[in-house]
């Protein structure tokens, strides 16, 4: 009897949807409370992610990278942390593991954790939390302390009018100036001649143009020198006196020094290596080299060249001076980082028997762009260049004058060497190839050379912090 019923069972049919819903309901249950937990822990563990991310960032700030203790920047880190780490879902707080390791200026920051997210079905999973782990890493470089040699060009190129209406107005003002037809009749260059009288003029150019308040590229140069080490009124830390040097010194808790060059034929000291401030007080002394007469840079009878710079010739003279640089850090016997800053329109005009890159050589007079040669002699010593290309394009005078509409003397000796255009020509690859990497800035007339100057120091001086992983 009992046989018989159970075998009718086994062969009957009816409602075994139920049967098979029965036998997956555990299997269902228990993925769908794993897959919620699973969820909520992977949530849980890219918030604490960010959170490590945070940390590790906040321990290579600026502040933190002149901090010596290292207890100080891990309590920083772990403060951050916990701040963002507080999370509903955790069985507790996680406390971080924060590591500090210093090599010369380098710091590496690397933030690790354990959590448990609290899991929503255990009886389920057999288990109360789900363990999550994670970690960051931050690196950055501290600022160095550095002394910067700022070399400004001061030759005869540099007293073109700084703006199209400034060159306009020195053509025409020098036009009544001389008396017989004279070379610097109608002329864009405010030339500081000494030997008025062998042009049958009465004022040279530079008084011309003084009397014209007329601005000249090298006032722009000045000017951001000023802006670099005397005055800047832009500085984000309240407080600062000084230029922009001062200021980047205090942000970033740093030792700067300056020297002050000008150069033309030769390196002419203005400042030796001192404090900003006292570097700065010389600022009012730069001032355009000064000629005989056009086509001749000495007072002599027997004058037949113009020539008056020699930009090689002057990173072969700082290059002797400056020392051999430290990492400039702060640590006992270390020494500063040494840097040149170089402000120049990028051609040479020297005497030389040889000019490999210069199709224009009379009188053994060569112009040319920039040898890099010594750039790289100088950069193979680990001291930094840090270029600003004010560049050197064609005089046109306002067509409405009427005096003057091309540069003659420009389209013939240097026009090929702006091409395609003067921002990519061979004058400012090469300058570019004379910078260290990321240090090269362009500015063309009428240009803010104040601020190109000031943006191009900040790179250099700044530090950055970047997450590694």
């Amino acid at each position: 009897m009992l046989r018989r019923v159970v075998l009718r069972f086994a062969r009957d049919r009816k409602a075994n949807i139920a049967v098979i819903f029965a036998l997956t309901m555990v299997p269902i249950i228990f993925l769908l409370g794993m897959t919620l937990d699973y969820t909520q822990a992977v949530r849980k563990r890219e918030q604490l992610d960010a959170a490590a991310d945070a940390a590790a960032i906040a321990a290579v700030r600026p502040a933190m990278l002149t901090q010596s203790d290292k207890t100080v920047v891990q309590a920083t880190a772990a403060a951050v942390f916990a701040a963002k780490a507080n999370l509903p879902g955790l069985s507790s707080v996680p406390t971080p593991t924060v590591t500090v390791t210093d090599s010369g200026l380098a710091r590496t920051i690397t933030v690790s954790y354990t959590a448990k997210s609290v899991n929503n079905f255990p009886s389920v999973l057999g288990k109360q939390t789900w363990d999550v782990a994670g970690s960051a890493t931050a690196k950055a470089s501290s600022a160095p302390n550095m002394n910067f040699y700022l070399l400004m060009d001061d030759s005869p190129s540099m007293g073109i009018g700084a703006t199209a209406g400034d060159i306009s107005n020195l053509i025409k003002y020098t036009a009544p100036a001389y008396q017989s037809a004279a070379a610097s009749q109608n002329c864009g260059f405010a030339c500081h001649q000494t030997d008025i009288a062998h042009d049958g003029g009465t004022k040279d150019n530079l008084a011309i143009a003084r009397q014209r308040n007329i601005t000249l590229r090298i006032d722009l140069v000045t000017s951001a020198v000023n802006q670099l080490l005397n005055s800047w009124s832009n500085c984000p830390q309240s407080g600062i006196s000084g230029g922009v040097m001062q200021c980047m010194s205090a942000l970033n808790n740093t030792t700067y020094k300056a020297a002050l060059y000008t150069f033309d034929l030769s390196l002419n000291e203005l400042a030796k290596l001192t404090t900003p401030s006292l570097a700065g007080a010389q600022v009012n002394n730069i001032s355009l080299m000064p000629v005989a007469y056009q086509n001749c840079v000495v007072p002599t009878t027997n004058c037949k060249t113009d020539n008056g710079t020699d930009i090689a010739g002057t990173l072969k003279s700082i290059n002797d001076i400056m020392p051999t640089p430290g990492l400039g850090s702060n640590a006992q016997g270390d020494t500063p980082q040494e840097v040149v800053f170089l402000v120049t329109d990028g051609v040479e005009d020297k005497i030389s028997a040889t000019c490999p890159n210069a199709t224009f050589a009379s009188n053994s007079r060569c112009q040319q762009p920039l040898d890099t040669t010594m750039c790289t002699t100088i950069k193979n010593r680990g001291i930094k260049i840090a270029v600003l290309y004010t560049e050197y394009l064609q005089l046109i005078a306002n067509p409405a004058t009427g005096i003057q509409k091309t540069d003659n003397w420009y389209m013939t000796w240097i026009d090929k060497y702006d091409q395609p255009t003067s921002s990519t020509g061979k004058i400012a690859q090469n300058l570019q190839a004379c910078a260290s990497p990321g240090f090269y800035k362009s500015v063309q007339s009428g240009g803010d050379i104040k601020d190109a100057l000031t943006d191009l120091f900040i790179k250099v001086a700044s530090s950055t912090a970047s997450l590694v992983q």
